[in-house]
């Protein structure tokens, strides 16, 4: 399994329009796609970023969605409106609280 985190800093009036676009893409294409495992849209307070983070089966499969044709019109909107920088990251470890406890690898508790 791979993780794509694709970072867009926007203009804050456009972080909507943004948004909206990504999630029509996602939901109208990309959901679809062999090896699409999941996604997570963010956007931030301050409106000046919206991030995506998708996990995919393996590279292959995101490059093959990447190729597919129906979904390029709304990723070329949404490049003419944002800056990106997307990258492809491997999971190391995942953290959380156990039972109430403290989580032992962090400062933050429940």
């Amino acid at each position: 399994m791979i993780t794509l985190i694709n970072v867009f800093t926007i203009d804050p009036a456009n972080q909507q329009r943004l948004v909206d676009l990504l999630a029509r893409a996602t939901d109208g294409f990309v959901c679809r796609a062999p090896g699409f495992i999941s996604s997570t849209l963010y956007r931030t307070l301050d409106g000046a970023k919206v991030t995506m983070y998708a996990q995919w089966r393996s590279v292959e499969d995101y490059q093959a969605m990447r190729e597919d044709p129906d979904p390029l019109p709304l990723f070329k909107e949404a490049l003419a409106i944002a800056q990106f920088e997307p990258g492809l990251y491997d999971i190391v470890r995942t953290f959380s609280p156990r039972d109430g406890e403290a989580c032992n690898r962090c400062d933050i508790s429940r």
